[in-house]
């Protein structure tokens, strides 16, 4: 995300673009990981463009999270990994869109907070639902009720960050490029196999898991990675 002049605030031009990258990447099989990051210093995203909101009719308002609720859902269900990597503050929306990644890597000096209630409103493009679903209700409700705004250190401590890095593009890339040697559509499918499984009980997900499986078994990639444990070498997956 580049939009320095307003901390990477989520305003309605940044979202269509935003929409129509993530189009791209939905029809792009040679993609294997995604890293969202920020190019601004010291900032992730600050949430939604409050300039712009401002000047927006209650029905224009109720759209434009509407937009965002569904631009963070495609971004969550994409077929790939997809890693945030937050340097500096994320902030109500900023917070909402990182916990749509896979997991979060956090840099020293990052900063993470819901404080929309102290606007009046809630988190509403995903962040009353993902955040308890990652830390449990008790703690994400205290950040809620509460606005506040707490450290990566602490971050990682409750379980937001899966990793505290003083070069957390650099963990990125190093967990990216692990995988990417992994086969995947193996890969796809343990994503589809967990997002799916965590919303249902357990039985109902062990049906999901093997129906996940089941996706893996006529594949080239498959027979190849079987192929390569016997001959001792490093697989060469495709993908098919």
């Amino acid at each position: 995300m580049s939009r320095p002049a307003s901390r990477n605030a989520l305003g309605n031009q940044m979202m269509e673009e935003f929409s129509r990258h993530l189009d791209s990447l939905n029809s792009c099989p040679s993609t294997r990981c995604v890293i969202l990051s920020s190019s601004v210093e010291r900032v992730f995203s600050a949430g939604a463009d409050l300039k712009e909101r401002k000047v927006m009719s209650p029905i224009q308002a109720g759209q434009f999270v509407s937009h965002l609720r569904s631009s963070f859902t495609s971004l969550a269900n994409l077929p790939m990994p997809v890693i945030a990597v937050v340097e500096g503050a994320a902030l109500g929306g900023g917070l909402e869109i990182a916990l749509c990644a896979d997991f979060i890597i956090a840099g020293e000096g990052s900063s993470f907070g819901l404080p929309e209630t102290g606007l009046g409103i809630i988190p509403g493009a995903g962040g009353t639902q993902r955040l308890p679903r990652l830390i449990g209700t008790a703690k994400s409700k205290e950040l809620m009720f509460t606005g506040r705004r707490i450290k990566g250190e602490e971050a990682h401590t409750i379980g937001i960050a899966a990793y505290l890095e003083k070069d957390p593009m650099a963990k990125a890339s190093e967990i990216a490029e692990l995988i990417c040697n992994n086969g995947p559509i193996g890969v796809k499918q343990s994503k589809i196999a967990v997002n799916q499984g965590m919303q249902v009980d357990i039985t109902t997900g062990m049906e999901i898991e093997k129906l996940a499986y089941a996706g893996t078994l006529p594949t080239k990639d498959r027979l190849e990675g079987l192929n390569a444990f016997r001959e001792k070498r490093k697989p060469v997956y495709i993908g098919e």
